[in-house]
Order: C-alpha cells, then sequence, then structure tokens
C-alpha cells in the first residue's frame, strides 16, 4: 500500500464505513453464523465451498487452501471461522501486516497441528520474505529454518504438518501470482441484495434479544450498502434509539428516526457522501473537477474523497470519473432534489464528457 494510502480496515469510524476497528470486531462476534448452512448470501460461494470441505472430510485429508478476496464487511473472516468448525479443527488467526519477517511466519507455521486452518487477513500486505517462505510451506508444507549468519549460514529443512491455508484480501489484484496459484479454491465475495441484507439483519436481530418489523428491516437493507457489517451496525443504531426515545420496538418509524439522526440518507449516503455530490453540482455545475479540488472543497484529503466516498457513489451511479475529472450524474442531481442540467452526464456519455460545465478543472484526476 502506497505511503498515505488509506487502509479500509481504518474506516470503521464510519457508520457505514465497511472496515471494522477491534471494538466493532467484538460486537460481530456473537452475530457471526458459525455453519455454512446458516451463512447468508454468497450462494455461489457457498456451494463451491460446501463441496470442496465435504469432499476433504470424506477423504480425511486437508482441504486446498482457499482464497477469499472482495470489499470489506461482506463475510470473508466469517467463512474462515465457518471452515474451521465445519472441518472440527482449531484457527490460527493472523493478518499480513502483522508478519513482516520471514522469521514471525515461520513461527507461526511450525507451531501449526496437523489438519489446522491458518487464516490470514489482508493476505496482500504480507512481506515480501513472508511471502517466499508462504509458497513452500503452502506447496511441500516444509520450512526452511536458517541457522548461523553470514558465509557459515545453512537452511534447515522443517517438515509441516498438512494444515490449509485460508488468504482473505480487499485487493486480490495485488496479490503476486506465485501465490495466487498456490491457492486450490478462489472465491470473490460480491455486494448483497437488499433481501439478502433483510434476512441478515432479522436473524442478527433475534441474536440481540430486540424485536423487529419486516418493514423496519427491509429499510435498514436499502441503506446498508450491500454490506452486511454495516446492516448490523445500523441496526444496532436502530436499536438504541428505540430503546432510548421510542418504546423498544424496532418498527419502520424507529428505524427512519434513528437513521435521520445518524445522518445516513435513504440509499445509504452519509455526511461525507452528500457533501462530495453538493460540490459537484452546485459549486462546479455537474463538473468535471479535478479530486484535489473537490476534496479541497469538502474539506477532506484527496485520499478520504477517493478511497471512502468514491468507491459508492460510482458503483450506484451518482459520479462518473472522466479523463478530464469527476463528474455527477443526472441520478445526483436528481438524488439531491435538484433539475438535472441539459447536457448532464449519464452513463454511455464520452469519457471525456463535460457533464454541464463548459469551464474545465485540471488538476490530479
Amino acid at each position: 500500500m502506497a505511503e498515505g494510502a488509506i487502509d479500509p480496515q481504518d474506516l470503521g469510524e464510519r457508520l457505514v464505513g465497511a472496515g471494522a476497528d477491534e471494538v466493532e470486531r467484538a460486537a460481530e462476534a456473537a452475530l457471526r453464523p458459525k455453519k455454512l448452512d446458516d451463512f447468508v448470501g454468497q450462494r455461489v460461494v457457498r456451494d463451491q465451498l460446501s463441496l470442496v470441505l465435504q469432499a476433504s472430510l470424506r477423504r480425511d485429508a486437508a482441504p486446498d487452501h482457499v482464497l477469499l478476496s472482495g470489499p470489506p464487511g461482506l463475510g470473508k473472516t466469517t467463512l474462515a471461522m465457518i471452515i474451521a468448525a465445519e472441518l472440527g479443527t482449531a484457527l490460527r488467526v493472523t493478518s499480513g501486516p502483522a508478519i513482516q519477517h520471514a522469521g514471525d511466519l515461520a513461527a507461526v507455521l511450525s507451531s501449526l497441528e496437523e489438519g489446522e486452518v491458518l487464516f490470514i487477513d489482508e493476505i496482500h500486505r504480507l512481506a515480501r520474505p513472508a511471502e517466499e517462505l508462504l509458497y513452500v510451506a503452502m506447496e511441500d508444507f516444509r520450512v526452511d529454518v536458517v541457522v548461523g549468519k553470514g558465509a557459515g549460514a545453512s537452511a534447515i529443512p522443517l517438515a509441516l504438518p498438512p494444515f490449509t491455508v485460508v488468504g482473505a484480501t480487499t485487493r486480490s489484484g495485488l496479490l503476486p501470482a506465485p501465490l495466487r496459484d498456490r491457492f486450490g479454491f478462489t472465491g470473490h465475495l460480491d455486494f448483497y441484495e437488499a433481501d439478502e441484507l433483510e434476512r441478515v439483519i432479522l436473524r442478527s436481530a433475534g441474536l440481540l434479544g430486540v424485536e423487529i418489523r419486516h418493514e423496519a428491516a427491509h429499510e435498514i437493507a436499502g441503506r446498508s450498502r450491500g454490506t452486511p457489517r454495516i446492516a448490523n451496525r445500523l441496526l444496532r443504531r436502530v436499536r438504541d434509539w428505540a430503546q432510548v426515545r421510542g418504546d423498544g420496538t424496532l418498527d419502520l418509524r424507529a428505524a427512519r428516526a434513528a437513521l435521520e439522526v445518524y445522518e445516513v440518507d435513504p440509499i445509504g449516503l452519509d455526511r461525507l457522501d452528500r457533501a462530495v455530490l453538493e460540490a459537484l453540482c452546485r459549486r462546479f455545475g455537474g463538473g468535471p473537477v479535478g479530486l484535489t479540488t473537490l476534496a479541497m472543497t469538502v474539506g477532506e484529503e484527496s485520499d478520504t474523497v477517493e478511497t471512502v466516498a468514491e468507491p459508492y457513489l460510482v458503483r450506484e451511479g451518482l459520479v462518473a470519473r472522466t479523463a478530464r475529472g469527476r463528474v455527477a450524474t443526472a441520478s445526483a442531481w436528481e438524488h439531491l432534489g435538484l433539475e438535472p442540467p441539459e447536457g448532464a452526464w449519464a452513463p454511455g456519455a464520452p469519457s471525456s464528457g463535460t457533464g454541464s460545465a463548459s469551464r474545465t478543472l485540471f488538476d490530479e484526476v
């Protein structure tokens, strides 16, 4: 990751951010499904993974190494825990940033017992020496322990019992090909549909011991940006509102009132998202405008706008990234309750489109 870039895992302070800090992960732990049959959504990955696990159990052998990719908050860590539970074995948890030296990884690998699952979160952030050690360990179940220094150093091969690596990454394109090729199964997790998130919310509400109406679950699901982590977070905030200002029941009124307090609008945009749209439409006539200028206008760093706000705005078709800068689409104008000007950018427009503005603001795109 480039110096100064924002780690998605550090974005948990946003109510609609898909990242999570340690407190957030602790709150999620009680809501995680323990079995593959209880895991909602991701039907294709779930069915494929079920075959891999059942086949390994019948052969009484460790399954192939598993790579799970996709945006944060969709269930990669949960699936890793489910894999270990389905195999009836222990789960060792570490992360790429925590392993900066080959010796760190060697210590973890040498302590594994037969059949155990090693979960490496953000595996694309492994240090290169650790990556190279992992290649051999995954393929040959062996690590070479270096003894001594300089010309007198020697490598002693240490055999490892069969084990399974489950790697999770939010940026699969950064994985080196040799590491990617050592995974026997690769599953990509996609954003959830609203009905799937509604099922997640109803299940979580039951585990939290709160009563929720279906229309409230539907409302929360529609504002959750296709991400179960955000859905569960919004559910807890609605529960807070219902217990403090309501009668304890999570109905449609409570859901709408709570999410209004927390500035999450009907399609899941928060303050920063709306600030970007307001700047594009009201200040710059729809664009195009460069990233630096846009960030300065909303009072944020360029990395924050690009990493935090843009992905969802682009995915929802509210903002487009063109060769000349960011432009607001007709949908963005309509979402703000404004009349789209003639010539407002729409999907399919030329990549150098100018939106409704006659001027171009040149800076970093």
